[in-house]
């Protein structure tokens, strides 16, 4: 399965990461290595919790 996620970089130069097909789905990072990294487990993790309480 695939997922768009988007990435910016706030005022402190940390990375920012969403997948904004999954509500509330955010993660972050000091690198951008990182931030993507984080997310794609951010992702995994909020898949399962919504397959655990039966949500789509």
């Amino acid at each position: 399965m695939k997922f768009q996620i988007t990435i910016d970089r706030d005022e402190d130069g940390v990375w920012i990461t969403e997948c904004p097909a999954i509500p509330g789905c955010v993660s972050q990072g000091y690198t951008k290595d990182e931030a993507i990294k984080n997310i794609y487990e951010a992702i995994a993790l909020c898949l399962e919790v919504r397959a655990e309480r039966g949500l789509p």
